[in-house]
């Protein structure tokens, strides 16, 4: 299989480019590198690598040209950033899926696979969240991932690729920059902690987030890259892609801190614009269709962010 990976210089698409190629596919990578840092890697690793932007039409063309999947990570993947700049980040978020859709159905591929984003069920609470939930989103980048569902649903159904959607959670792991903007909380709490600066929570640190590791994300992008949980629907098969599991900021703080071998300090902010209370994945659908669910422990996870140099003990 050739599989093309949109973003693929990313912290999510790198991972995923190491594991498709570990299972001995042909990864080519389109990213315009204006978030992405992995450029080098790819080049040790040997992938071609098309610097452009996935929202330019004749781009994503020669980007989807000979591959049989396409797997859609290109984005800004940041609700303050939305907020900020809207027209910006539609053309990165939902402009780029258009253009890479039209361009893979009319290449000919077969499989295509989608980031969406846990975002898009906004204050919806009824924990754990299932993918029939109603969409509640509160953020121009939540609407552009739903939008994009929606857009890879109706060429889903008129047979001109088959489509899955991944609904992500809070993903981290090695290689997220907690100097980008865009960062995860655990790489920027990590990174602070570890030079020994004060962690600084919004809001009061009781909202929760389902954290998940990103190697258990790329394993389950690649399997339904190469076909697995599809079960043949007519309509868009979307699956949370979560641990199903919810952790407060608080707890993280202590996690942190245990990872470390100290109790780093805090402080606290005012809550941000956007931001939900609470989240956390009901992860049946990905159990059935995949027949696991992301199972690396909170602890391990962060322990393998951090590396064994930065480890306690």
């Amino acid at each position: 299989m050739r599989a093309l990976v949109t973003g693929g210089a990313g912290f999510i698409g790198s991972h995923l480019v190491e594991r498709l190629l570990a299972a001995g596919h042909e990864v080519r990578v389109l990213d315009d590198l204006s978030s992405g840092r992995n450029a080098g890697l790819l080049e040790r690793l040997g992938v071609e690598l098309v610097v452009g932007d996935a929202a330019d039409p004749g781009t994503a063309a020669a980007a989807v040209s000979g591959c049989d999947a396409v797997c859609h990570l290109a984005a800004v993947a940041s609700v303050a950033a939305s907020v900020e700049e809207p027209l910006r980040t539609l053309r990165a978020n939902l402009v780029s899926t258009v253009a890479v859709l039209e361009a893979a159905a009319a290449g000919g591929v077969s499989r295509f696979v989608y980031a969406s984003s846990a975002a898009v069920y906004g204050r919806n609470q009824e924990l754990p969240l299932r993918e029939d939930a109603r969409p509640q989103p509160l953020s121009p980048y939540a609407a552009d991932k739903l939008a994009g569902e929606h857009y890879l649903a109706h060429h889903h159904r008129s047979g001109a690729l088959r489509g899955h959607a991944f609904r992500f959670f809070n993903v981290y792991g090695p290689r997220q920059d907690p100097a980008s903007p865009y960062s995860g909380v655990i790489s920027v709490f990590l990174d602070r902690a570890a030079a020994g600066l004060p962690l600084v929570v919004h809001g009061d640190g009781r909202q929760t987030r389902d954290f998940v590791y990103v190697a258990d994300v790329v394993d389950v992008l690649a399997r339904a890259a190469e076909g697995q949980g599809d079960e043949g629907d007519a309509e868009l098969p979307v699956t949370n892609l979560g641990r199903g599991a919810s952790v407060s900021v608080l707890e993280l703080v202590e996690a942190v801190g245990e990872a470390l071998g100290s109790r780093p300090r805090v402080e606290f902010g005012p809550p941000r614009p956007g931001d939900v209370r609470h989240s956390r994945a009901d992860v049946t659908l990905l159990a059935r269709r995949f027949g696991s669910v992301p199972a690396t422990p909170l602890a391990e996870g962060l322990r393998a962010t951090l590396g064994p140099a930065r480890t306690a003990g």
